[in-house]
């Protein structure tokens, strides 16, 4: 958290120092400074004179009218190093119906250039900004008057002039600044509208219609959405960005607001910050379709209600994260910004800052660095959510398969096999294979446990596990049952591979050793095996393994018999399977009578 508000200040130093950073050849003009004034109260006529100009006091009663802005220029305006350049005059501000710039010369010569609202033509630039190119004249600049008819405030003036070559270097870069902003703030608004979608995240999804909202404020403010709709430019342009200005921050603060946990913010403070955003979107309206009256009064309401919004929204994420709230902790991070820049260009001049585009350009990066944090931060919970949703997977699923299997020696137990013998039981009879069920009992396991002690007992059926457990394939599933049986479900095999491949494993489980553990003892098994080459059920091979297994113990044990259900191939006549080594004589047994 602290190296990410390292970043910030960074950042934010950053971009301060480039707004300071403009070229000293750029002239202010304030009203009084040097700029004097003249109003009529109605619109003047094409042509129309001046009243005679003061020089003091502010400007009134223009709002149905017409203003007058008129500075007398120095001989050496334009010249640096002794060589002249030409003079643009750069104008923010858009809520007029006509805007008249009137250029004097020394020698008595005077030009005009014109935009109405709606028609600004050549003259717009980026950052909500107009440009007036003084033509080129032997003879230097004098004077420049500017006509607003029904301009709406004379307080939201910003003016300046700069050199040709200025003018052209800051427009471009300014350009810059605001088109990487704004694709910052598209990524985001996408990029957390899919999130939405997909997280199903109310959070996701205000933050997502924020960053919209800013974008379509920064379009409309930086006036690049007159490349598409040039008939928008001027006051309709104006209006409506006090509109999703206002709309933005009841956005953004709905999204702090809701995403906070309900037990971390008290009732009364999240009361407070909603009822302060809706006083901001309220305000916001009339002040979005005024053209004239109190403006500059409600833009100072509103300038409060914003900043003491912030407060609220602060003293949410504050509260919520001393109460242990994570979420507050990301907000933390990504409201710093703005509360910074919101909060510091109240007490200072911004207007002049970043190459005209002024208090907007760095409201326009704050909205960028706070979607971006929160994408992250979003992203880095949803990756927590997901890695925590993915290892509880795979604790159920080891917990189904240990469910499923056999603590002592690992295979599948009783539970494990009927699951997977259904599987293939039904890919034979799809298949048309034969199928065969071995049953496998340890002889004379109760021996070994009274004589040995049952972890003795324990070791052999490990032991035995390990000679039948790396028969486990796709048509091959093997378990221990419970006690001293193990089971086996061949699918594929029969006739003489089936009988060879039961007497190798039997003889394998004989020759096993087992040391010490029970004085090197043989431990011998009699398996029951069940096959038939149609369709059959688990039950009914079962049963008939099971009564194999009793015929091969009832034989001498360390036997293997056979059973074969109806619609199995039989065996020829003289087939039989012969006793193990622990019986010298050995049993026959007729598989032909199972």
């Amino acid at each position: 958290m602290i190296l990410r508000m390292i970043v910030c200040i960074i950042m934010c130093g950053g971009l301060f120092g480039l707004g300071w950073a403009a070229p000293a050849a750029a002239e202010s003009l304030r009203i009084g400074e040097p700029l004097c004034h003249a109003v009529s109260g109605t619109v003047a006529a094409e042509g129309a004179e001046p009243p005679a100009f003061s020089c003091s006091g502010e400007p009134a009663g223009y709002q149905q009218g017409t203003l007058w802005l008129h500075a007398m220029l120095s001989p050496e305006a334009g010249t640096v190093d002794g060589e002249r350049d030409d003079l643009s005059l750069i104008i923010h501000n858009s809520r007029f119906d006509r805007l008249i710039v009137t250029f004097f010369y020394a020698d008595g010569a005077v030009e005009r250039q014109d935009v109405r609202s709606g028609d600004f033509g050549t003259h717009w630039r980026a950052g909500g900004q107009l440009a007036f190119r003084a033509p080129h004249r032997d003879v230097p600049l004098v004077g420049v008057t500017m006509q607003f008819d029904k301009l709406a405030s004379a307080r939201l003036l910003r003016m300046r002039l700069v050199e040709r070559g200025e003018e052209s270097t800051q427009t471009t870069g300014l350009a810059t600044l605001i088109g990487a902003a704004l694709v910052l703030l598209l990524a985001g608004a996408i990029y957390n509208a899919s999130l939405a979608f997909a997280a199903r995240r109310q959070f996701s999804a205000w933050q997502s219609a924020w960053a919209v909202c800013m974008v379509a404020w920064g379009a409309c403010w930086s006036q690049l959405h007159l490349f598409f709709f040039p008939a928008m430019a001027g006051a309709i342009s104006a209006q409506i960005c006090t509109g999703l200005s206002c709309l933005a921050i009841a956005l953004a603060t709905l999204t702090a607001v809701t995403a906070l946990e309900a037990p971390c913010v008290s009732r009364w403070l999240r009361r407070s910050a909603l009822g302060l955003t809706g006083s901001v979107f309220a305000l916001g309206i009339p002040l979005s379709f005024m053209r004239s009256g109190p403006i500059d009064t409600l833009g100072s309401v509103l300038g409060m209600l914003v900043l003491a919004n912030l407060v609220a929204v602060g003293a949410c994420i504050a509260q919520a994260w001393r109460r242990g709230s994570a979420e507050a902790r990301n907000f933390a991070g990504a409201w710093a910004v703005p509360m910074m820049v919101l909060g510091s260009t109240s007490f200072f001049d911004a207007d002049s800052m970043f190459w005209g585009g002024g208090s907007q350009i760095l409201v326009l990066f704050a909205a960028a660095w706070q979607t971006l944090w929160l994408s992250v931060t979003a992203t880095r919970s949803h990756a927590l959510l997901r890695a925590e949703r993915d290892l509880a997977r795979q604790a159920e699923a080891r917990a189904q398969d240990l469910a499923r299997r056999d603590a002592l020696t690992g295979l599948p137990n009783r539970r494990g096999f009927i699951e997977r013998v259904g599987a293939v039981l039904a890919a034979s009879r799809t298949r048309g294979e034969p199928v065969a069920l071995l049953v496998i009992d340890v002889d004379w396991f109760k021996s070994i446990n009274d004589a040995f002690g049952h972890e003795a007992g324990d070791v052999v059926l490990e032991r035995i596990a390990r000679c039948i457990a790396p028969h486990e394939s796709a048509t091959c599933t093997v378990a221990r049952l419970g006690g001293e049986e193990f089971a086996m479900m061949l699918a594929g095999m029969a006739g003489f591979d089936l009988m060879r491949f039961a007497e190798s494993l039997r003889q394998r489980i004989a020759e096993q050793e087992h040391g010490a553990v029970i004085r090197g003892r043989k431990v011998t098994v009699s398996i029951g095996m069940a096959t038939t080459s149609g369709g059959a059920d688990f039950r009914t091979l079962y049963r008939l393994a099971d009564e194999a297994l009793y015929e091969a113990k009832r034989a001498g044990r360390n036997q293997v018999a056979i059973r074969l259900l109806e619609g199995a191939e039989p065996f020829a006549d003289d087939q039989h399977l012969t006793g193990g080594p622990d019986l010298p004589g050995g049993h026959d047994l007729d598989l032909r009578k199972g």
